[in-house]
């Protein structure tokens, strides 16, 4: 083969594929370009692909724009994990080379974006019986940091099967840094076939003079994410989180509403989103350290370890 003959990878740019080998998975695909990086290692779990989404320098810093794409063949699981928080630094005049789209190893000019946006942009594929798990840490933005979030699943079925994990933090706490970035956008959005199940989307940006044309008064993000410093949003799909939403089911209806003087320090809600016989959910936490939202959640979704094995899932939530 020649060298003109392998795909061009872009900076900031990678793509997992997961097949089915019969008793295992294989990953026929797995690359990426600075400033991002996917790591692979052993799963203990057989039919159990673990991937790693990483960043050089253990974060992005403004302009980094990363794209990441991922197939899961017929009858696969495929678990995306990171080691410590998504941390996304301050926005700083100029751009950064490494994400323009520019081809890795290339010298060629090419054209700078408009806006130097930190941003990422995920794109998921399952196939009929398969199952994605999307277990990344939550995302820290420092102070004036500007970051948006795209993240699309394209489901073939009923059969197929997901859980994603979206949440984020106040930011540095312990050096004063308290819901301080200049602006966080998250967008997560769910098909089966062709049809759109779900679309939800999260904007946190310090407040102007009038807030959505109400002609309300101005208020700081940190007065209004009060006293909460993590929320988090999990989704459900698919036959294989069954179990999974069930426990939490029986929790939530145990729960017993009353008013009380204080904000309690963890919060949870679920909500189902689509006809009962699917498995279709949403589960909101919101706490006061981010520590208290990954200790409940390591509890809550214990049922997943089904799933992905009690290794992966030890992974994810240590």
């Amino acid at each position: 083969m020649t060298q003109s003959s392998f795909p061009i990878i872009l900076a900031g740019s990678g793509r997992i594929t997961v097949g089915n080998r019969g008793r295992d998975v294989a990953l026929s695909e797995l690359s990426s370009a600075y400033p991002l990086k996917l790591l692979s290692p052993r799963a203990v779990q057989s039919k159990v692909a673990v991937v790693y989404v990483l960043t050089y320098g253990g974060g992005l810093v403004g302009g980094d724009q990363l794209k990441l794409q991922a197939d899961l063949e017929y009858e696969t699981v495929l678990a995306l994990l990171s080691q410590g928080s998504t941390k996304v630094f301050k926005t700083r005049p100029g751009h950064r080379l490494a994400s323009v789209g520019r081809p890795s190893g290339s010298s060629a000019t090419l054209p700078m974006p408009a806006s130097n946006l930190t941003s990422q942009t995920f794109s998921f594929n399952i196939a009929s019986r398969s199952t994605l798990a999307l277990l990344m840490e939550p995302v820290t933005c420092f102070r004036s940091a500007s970051y948006s979030q795209v993240q699309t699943f394209h489901l073939e079925d009923e059969q197929s099967s997901l859980v994603v994990i979206d949440w984020v933090t106040s930011g540095r706490k312990a050096i004063g840094e308290e819901w301080s970035f200049s602006r966080y956008y998250s967008c997560n959005e769910f098909w089966v076939g062709r049809r759109r199940i779900m679309r939800d989307v999260v904007l946190l940006e310090d407040d102007c003079e009038d807030r959505a044309g109400l002609g309300l008064p101005a208020k700081p993000l940190l007065k209004r994410m009060a006293p909460y410093g993590c929320y988090a949003t999990v989704f459900f799909y698919g036959p294989k989180l069954t179990d999974t939403v069930a426990h939490l089911t029986k929790e939530y209806e145990a729960i017993s509403i009353f008013k009380g003087r204080w904000p309690e320090k963890l919060l949870w809600s679920l909500s189902s989103v689509t006809p009962k016989e699917q498995t279709g959910a949403v589960l909101r936490v919101a706490a006061i350290e981010t520590e208290m939202v990954k200790k409940w959640l390591s509890n809550a979704l214990r049922e997943m370890d089904k799933v992905i094995g009690a290794d992966v899932y030890q992974r994810a939530f240590a």
